[in-house]
């Protein structure tokens, strides 16, 4: 089957192979196809940044890959060299850019973190290119840097004076759910929203050590975040990077004697550490940032990101009891039991501090993901049976409720099989769909948001934005049942239509779209991996990846519904309305329209920034 639209046709095979091999998470297959490596560290590079994208490896025969950018650490040595992917660049549309790219610098493609299948036989890696040189230009040699964006070196303007606050913000104390401030917009939509510079600054408390929980990491980027004041307080970064991809990390943190590395246990195949978490211990009292923004300066630039930051918590009385400092919503728990799954020796005094705080005032569940087959009651702790679990408890049927959609937004999408009955409309549409403990199976519609190709070229990034969004056309052509489930992505509410989403979101929404039955902000992308599959005649539930995210329910709020807020910008100190960071209703695919698919060309018209995406 063949598909047409403006931006080139695609062919749809009837393969079914689902049987693909990746190597284990952590080995890298970067390829630069310069001839010339860059010998500069991260360290002595300050803008070496990376932009992401969020792949959970499932079985594939060559690895999936992420947009690296600039002099990242984690670059690896070509493993095979083969056809790269071009930016080929013309005549910039908006002029707000600086446009410099120069010819002898590239950018690459490395193992991705959520668990789509990968390009068979192609490794992808990239070189902005400018538009064709006359006969007489020199190619210019780039021996010790590379760019920081695939738009060449000039690409990041910078945040205007007021872009990072310097009072406390006006936050919402109800949710406590925020996005992150996106370069370039109208001054009203990043105001009450937080970049990392506003996280770390002493407005929130006197740091005195943090933990960084995350999948992609530029540690010298990371550490120019927290304020001087705080520079060289302890820090341990948790990862789970092995072999290559691990030495690099540990070559980035050399710089820095403060900062520490604990390695999370990956004990299943093609998983990944796609957790994204600040732990930051004050004197004042500690404090968790659950979030999706990778610690590269791409992901807190012009994305759509999210997170939910805790109250201030205090410190216990000293002799307070084990179950001294509970949330109504066993967050405490939950948290300690999360941690506890690493296993790791580095994260023992984390707990013991934990131990020793006040979590009472938190009001929303965690939900995590931990690699590893679970069975009996053990299956109900982790993934998509944790959610189920909570709907079930902590919520009540509802009247017409077949009626109420769900809703699932992502950036990135793993193998759903052949058909919809084999995990997406079965045992997870079971979840999303559980309100109490009703017998009778609702079947609402589902609404998959997901950018459309056209989303992404006239995105604020422009296309390079696509990078963090890789779905292959390998796993598109096995599922296209499921692209009858799109929606665009469209932000107008919060400004961020154009800012590409690397959040994460899942709701259970009223039929007229101004109530919400739950709400639910994490790492975990539409696949397996993240959420976890059952096995063995539904007897076991395989998870291969550690996420985690919070989930929001009407009852710990003393409400039945969450009101959807219409206006959320600027932020209010106590609105009751939910701050949904899309447009309801979502808007469906038109015939025309496309999901973004990233190793495929589109040269029928140019981005933003005058470039088209031509992957060979």
């Amino acid at each position: 089957m063949s598909q047409d639209s403006q931006h080139g046709k695609w062919t749809i095979s009837s393969s079914d192979d689902d049987d693909e091999d990746l190597p284990p998470s952590g080995r890298s297959s970067n390829i630069n196809n310069n001839s010339h490596q860059p010998k500069s560290s991260p360290a002595s590079t300050p803008e070496a940044v990376r932009t992401t994208v969020d792949i959970k490896p499932e079985p594939a025969k060559t690895p999936v890959s992420s947009l690296v950018i600039g002099s990242e650490a984690r670059q690896a040595a070509a493993m095979n060299q083969l056809n790269p992917v071009k930016l080929e660049s013309s005549p910039s549309l908006t002029g707000k850019r600086k446009k410099e790219v120069s010819e002898g610098s590239g950018w690459a493609l490395s193992d991705s973190d959520d668990d789509d299948e990968s390009v068979k036989g192609k490794s992808l890696s990239s070189v902005p290119k400018k538009a064709p040189p006359s006969p007489k230009a020199k190619k210019v040699k780039v021996e010790n840097e590379r760019p920081p964006s695939p738009h060449g070196r000039l690409y990041y303007i910078d945040e205007p004076e007021d872009f990072f606050e310097s009072s406390v913000p006006c936050l919402n104390d109800t949710y406590r759910f925020y996005l992150n401030k996106v370069t370039g917009l109208d001054k009203k939509y990043n105001s009450g929203a937080l970049h990392i510079r506003d996280i770390l600054s002493p407005l929130f408390g006197t740091l005195k050590e943090s933990v960084q929980f995350n999948y992609c990491f530029d540690i010298a980027w990371m550490v120019q975040q927290y304020p001087p004041e705080f520079r060289t307080r302890p820090v341990l970064i948790v990862h789970g990077d092995k072999r290559e991809a691990k030495a690099r990390l540990v070559q980035q943190t050399q710089p820095f004697p403060h900062v520490r590395l604990c390695q999370a246990k990956l004990d299943i195949a093609f998983g990944t550490h796609h957790t994204k978490m600040m732990l930051l211990w004050y004197e004042e009292g500690f404090r968790v940032i659950i979030l999706t923004s990778n610690l590269i300066r791409a992901d807190w630039y012009q994305k759509t990101q999210g997170m939910w930051m805790s109250p201030l918590f205090p410190r216990l009385p000293k002799g307070s009891g084990s179950s001294a400092g509970e949330s109504p919503t066993f967050f405490k728990r939950d948290l300690l039991e999360y941690l506890a799954s690493y296993r790791a020796p580095e994260l023992e005094e984390w707990i013991q501090r934990i131990k020793e705080h006040d979590l009472s005032e938190t009001r929303v569940y965690l939900i995590g993901s931990t690699p590893g087959r679970y069975v009996g009651s053990d299956m109900e702790r982790w993934g998509h049976l944790r959610l189920r679990k909570l709907l079930n408890e902590h919520t009540d049927p509802i009247p017409g409720d077949q009626s109420w959609p769900v809703i699932g937004q992502f950036s990135s999408i793993g193998s759903m099989g052949l058909d919809k009955t084999k995990w997406l409309a079965g045992e997870f549409q079971r979840t999303l769909t559980t309100l109490g403990k009703s017998s009778v199976r609702s079947e609402p519609p589902i609404h998959l948001l997901y950018p459309s190709v056209d989303d992404v070229r006239t995105s604020l990034e422009g296309y390079p934005a696509g990078g963090s969004l890789p779905y292959s056309i390998q796993t598109a052509q096995k599922q296209v049942w499921l692209h009858s489930y799109f929606h665009r992505w469209k932000a107008n509410t919060t400004g961020r239509t154009h800012a590409m989403p690397h959040i994460k979101t899942y709701m259970r929404v009223s039929p007229d779209f101004t109530q919400l039955a739950w709400f639910l902000i994490t790492s975990a992308n539409l696949s397996k991996a993240a959420w976890g599959a059952l096995e063995k005649n539904n007897t076991q539930v395989m998870v291969r990846s550690y996420e985690l995210g919070v989930l929001y329910l009407p009852t710990a709020f003393n409400m039945k519904t969450f009101p959807v807020h219409k206006n959320p910008f600027p932020v209010s100190s106590s609105s009751t309305g939910f701050p949904v960071p899309f447009d309801l209703p979502p808007t469906s695919y038109s015939a025309k329209d496309q999901p973004w698919i990233w190793n495929i060309p589109y040269t029928q018209a140019p981005d933003t920034h005058g470039n088209v995406w031509v992957p060979s």
